[in-house]
């Protein structure tokens, strides 16, 4: 009975072992994979890609000529209600993992599991930047403003809005710092689509360069070189 159990507890942990093994390849070998982005003649609009090492965000003027951000996604909302912040990011992920984990010592294998396997909701992470620093880890995208509005639409989806077509702000311990607040957001994280996933979307649906399909920052990063 004891050499039953370790000879399926053996195989389970191969499968396990296998199936780790082929997600990591594939995300290797599809981040490097690129869809190619359109040609721009006429930059209106610079944004970023903003990525703390893990994650990564899409970051815009907080106003242009077609959407006040500060709008729907008031200062207030944040601790700090700084006002003088020229740049809001946009994160998407899973809920749970985004107000359990303020940092990586916080997390646990239940939320880490939920996040994993679509068990939970999802939230939008707005932080407000007064500048960025173009670097390894913060890279220039030039926008026409017809991306732009695509981009727009794409964020806009990410949130999850009440009867009136209002934003929902998370109130209960959802603030990392000053300057950030988080909303309800639309769909679920999972294996398949990480927060990375999301910003890689958003890049495709705008016609910029992205992946044809990626789990980490690395890969987005790697072609905005």
């Amino acid at each position: 009975m004891l050499k039953q159990v370790l000879h399926y507890t053996l195989r389970a942990l191969l499968v396990l072992v296998a199936v780790i093994a082929l997600y990591a390849v594939t995300a290797m070998v599809l981040s490097r994979i690129s869809v190619p982005g359109e040609n721009v003649s006429h930059v209106e609009v610079t944004a970023y890609i903003l990525s703390n090492g893990v994650h990564t965000d899409i970051v815009l003027p907080v106003r242009t000529a077609d959407r006040d951000w500060s709008s729907a996604l008031p200062y207030t909302n944040t601790t700090g209600a700084d006002s003088t912040a020229a740049w809001v990011a946009f994160g998407w992920g899973d809920k749970g993992f985004y107000l359990e984990t303020p940092t990586w010592g916080d997390l646990t294998a239940s939320v880490a599991f939920k996040a994993m396997f679509a068990l939970g909701s999802s939230a939008m992470h707005v932080t407000y930047h007064k500048g960025l620093q173009e670097g390894p880890l913060c890279k220039r995208v030039h926008l026409s403003r017809a991306q732009y509005q695509r981009l727009v639409t794409y964020i806009d989806q990410g949130f999850a809005r009440d009867t009136n077509g209002r934003t929902q702000v998370i109130r209960t311990h959802a603030n990392y710092g000053p300057s950030d607040a988080f909303y309800e957001g639309v769909g679920s994280y999972h294996l398949f689509h990480t927060c990375n996933t999301w910003t890689n979307n958003a890049l495709k649906a705008c016609g910029q360069r992205a992946c044809v399909w990626t789990a980490l920052d690395g890969g987005i990063l790697g072609l905005y070189e």
